[in-house]
């Protein structure tokens, strides 16, 4: 990957509020750019298999690698590590790193409106669809 094939206005159809939902799962994402354009931030509302996650993202453009890395901060204080890539209608949102085996494949579906994917890992992994609920 490389900077000018995948800045962060390429994230620009994630702006917005979602509904998140899945097999034991669901809550709220909302996307927005913070003031200046730097970053783009996401605030968490999920409960999980009844596990509370609640926190907030920041994702940004890393200028030396070019990729888009995220900051996660849960309430309870946990600070994850993610990188982001949208090409085409495909959204992949790696745990870690890129190659990470724990990722979020998803893809859009021809309005935008709707994302079908799933999270997985070696040996597990559950479904999770964003369905929007608010346009920015």
């Amino acid at each position: 990957m490389n900077a000018t094939a995948n800045n962060l206005c390429s994230l620009e159809p994630l702006v917005g509020t979602w509904a998140i939902d899945g097999p034991g799962m669901s809550g709220t994402a909302r996307y927005e750019w913070m003031d200046g354009g730097g970053f783009l931030v996401q605030h968490v509302d999920l409960v999980n298999d009844g596990e509370v996650t609640r926190g907030v993202e920041y994702i940004g453009l890393h200028a030396e690698s070019g990729q888009l890395r995220s900051h996660f901060f849960g309430e309870s204080g946990e600070i994850l590590e993610y990188v982001y890539e949208l090409v085409g209608d495909t959204l992949t949102i790696w745990y870690g790193d890129v190659d990470s085996p724990a990722k979020f494949v998803g893809r859009f579906d021809a309005d935008g409106g709707r994302n079908t994917g799933a999270w997985q890992w070696p040996g597990g992994g559950y479904e999770s669809n964003m369905t929007r609920v608010e346009e920015p």
